[in-house]
């Protein structure tokens, strides 16, 4: 299935250039404001403003971020050049190979680290949240069609939310940034 989502990366230095925790959080904290700054970076997420600058622009080497309108320097905004990333080893040579493995690792660490925080925050969350928000899982014996269904019927189900990351203008009152992972793998038997 990843293989054909689009926005696949394959190219190993773009792979590569994702690979880093502090690159992550950048990412998933435009996706959460929109634009943000070298400055904005750095107090969210505890990182000195050269090393936010230093990673936006690494992002924006590679294509992950452009400039926004406004400011200059260190309080130049930057956004998303896209939503979305997906990758695979799927038709990867050998350094191909290496760089998803090297992102899987730093992606997955990430979002552990996410779900760890959320899970230690739920008691100061609203009620509301508290009693919606977790996490929950299950096995399922599945053939690789019913798998691939699965997987399109979850991203349609979010893909009706998209737009509201790109224009803010269309955020009900009251929604936050809610983070929702479907991940599935084959376990050791």
């Amino acid at each position: 299935m990843t293989q054909d989502l689009p926005g696949r990366i394959t190219e190993p230095k773009e792979l590569r250039a994702l690979a880093h925790p502090t690159r992550w959080a950048i990412m998933d904290l435009l996706g959460i404001e929109s634009t943000v700054t070298a400055t904005r970076c750095a107090e969210h997420l505890g990182e000195s403003v050269a090393s936010c600058s230093y990673h936006l622009g690494m992002l924006a080497k590679y294509g992950y971020v452009e400039p926004a309108d406004g400011g200059q320097g260190r309080e130049k905004p930057w956004k998303l050049t896209r939503i979305s990333q997906s990758w695979s080893v799927e038709g990867l040579d050998v350094e191909g190979a290496l760089a998803v493995e090297a992102l899987n690792d730093v992606y997955i660490d990430h979002t552990a680290a996410q779900l760890k925080d959320a899970s230690r925050r739920a008691a100061l969350e609203p009620e509301q949240w508290r009693h919606i928000a977790g996490s929950w899982g299950t096995t399922a014996h599945l053939t690789v069609e019913e798998l691939t269904e699965l997987s399109a019927e979850f991203a349609a189900i979010t893909d009706r939310y998209r737009p509201r990351i790109e224009d803010p203008s269309l955020r009900p009152e009251g929604s936050r940034p809610v983070r929702v992972l479907l991940a599935s793998w084959l376990p050791r038997v």
